[in-house]
């Protein structure tokens, strides 16, 4: 049983490298590393992808969608796909996007880790949170959701993603916390990536402090510092020990 599980573990693995590592080679095939730090080659690019956009929203639309579904399946960092959902699609129609695409790969990222990987994610895990085990009890939906809420205590999103193969929550339950309680944080990120098309779409040449005083910028940090500080105050009423 352990065998089987440690193979699975090291495939998976192995798919996983061979897949990021065919996508950076295409990525940096195509693209300069040094006009990723050319602003005018931005701005350029930046009203390429606008008018793709306007002209295939649901294509690109369904092409961003799938893309984060996997991307979340192999544990990739989510922060760049909400501000690139936020750039390209704006705050609002990004923020559906994105949240109901990584809400749905972080659910079926659940249901397989649940079914393959189960023992494996108890033992690593269970001694770490076995604490929120009474609270998941209680009400598996309100604390979940206040643990997506509070950005899971510092926990990367792939260890949150899989955290509640520990208490058994059902795929349901699951889908509605995290959708719920990942909103807040996902539409400040989400209005900071429209914030950055905005402020790019509005001047030729950019400064620290034409981005720093720019409210389309300032205004989602600001929120986003308010959103720590409230999941502070709130893991510290309800997540005591």
């Amino acid at each position: 049983m352990n065998l089987n599980s440690l193979h699975l573990k090291l495939i998976l693995g192995i798919i996983y490298l061979v897949i990021i590592s065919i996508g950076l080679y295409f990525f940096f095939s195509v693209i300069n590393i040094e006009d990723l730090r050319s602003y005018e080659f931005i701005r350029e690019n930046k009203n390429i992808i606008l008018k793709y956009k306007s002209e295939n929203f649901l294509f690109l639309t369904i092409i961003f969608f799938v893309f984060s579904i996997i991307w979340v399946l192999f544990l990739g960092f989510v922060t760049p796909l909400i501000i690139f959902s936020g750039f390209v699609f704006g705050k609002w129609w990004g923020l559906l996007i994105v949240l109901t695409s990584l809400t749905t790969g972080a659910t079926l990222l659940y249901i397989l880790a649940g079914f393959f990987l189960r023992d494996i994610i108890k033992q690593k895990l269970a001694p770490k949170f076995s604490k929120l085990r009474e609270f998941f009890i209680k009400n598996d939906i309100l604390y979940f959701m206040g643990f997506r809420f509070m950005g899971g205590g510092g926990a990367p999103y792939a260890v949150q993603n899989l955290l509640p193969v520990l208490f058994d929550m059902s795929a349901k339950n699951y889908f509605i916390a995290t959708f719920l309680g990942s909103m807040p944080t996902t539409f400040v990120i989400s209005a900071l990536g429209s914030g950055i098309e905005k402020v790019i779409d509005q001047n030729e040449e950019l400064s620290f402090s034409t981005v720093l005083f720019s409210p389309e910028i300032y205004i989602p940090i600001i929120v986003f510092f308010i959103i720590l500080f409230v999941a502070f105050v709130v893991g510290k009423l309800y997540f005591k020990q």
